[in-house]
């Protein structure tokens, strides 16, 4: 049966103890991922409390980091989604994604709604990668891909 959590706390104490344990573990995400069998992205955003697991990665995951019976139930369970309080983030890396919405959000809806019509972009059916390729100019560039499914509105 499938159940859904009403309030973050729950999750967010098990991210904490999961975090805790890849760092003691000393494991990365990709290897964490692996053990899940499924992508980098989604299973870091499960492990943080913003999926949930299916059950056969959920008992991969608690296994690997040393988590109980309690944690491989909660990890499948429906999060309560958002792992931003209702405010303006003042994690350097968060900020700055929250900065890129605030000068190209309108634009990436200009382009989005100009190329596919009146709709959103989900980020249920959604992919998410990260790469670090060079920058020909020296140093590091982050590629992140953002794939949504287009879901046009509809008129009722």
């Amino acid at each position: 049966m499938v159940h859904a959590q009403f309030e973050q706390t729950a999750r967010e104490a098990l991210a904490a103890k999961a975090v805790e344990a890849k760092t003691r573990k000393n494991l990365s995400w990709k290897q964490i991922a692996e053990a899940s069998g499924l992508s980098v992205a989604f299973t870091t955003a499960a492990v943080l409390g913003q999926h949930p697991l299916p059950q056969d990665s959920a008992k991969a995951v608690a296994e690997l980091l040393g988590l109980d019976e309690d944690a491989v139930m909660l990890l499948q369970t429906i999060p309560v989604r958002g792992s931003m309080p209702n405010q303006i983030p003042t994690d350097p890396t968060m900020y700055r994604f929250y900065e890129m919405l605030q000068v190209y959000g309108t634009t990436l809806k200009a382009l989005v709604h100009e190329e596919f019509g009146d709709g959103i972009i989900s980020a249920i059916n959604f992919r998410l990668d990260v790469k670090k390729v060079a920058d020909p100019d020296g140093g590091e560039r982050a590629v992140i891909t953002l794939d949504g499914k287009y879901l046009p509105t509809k008129p009722f």
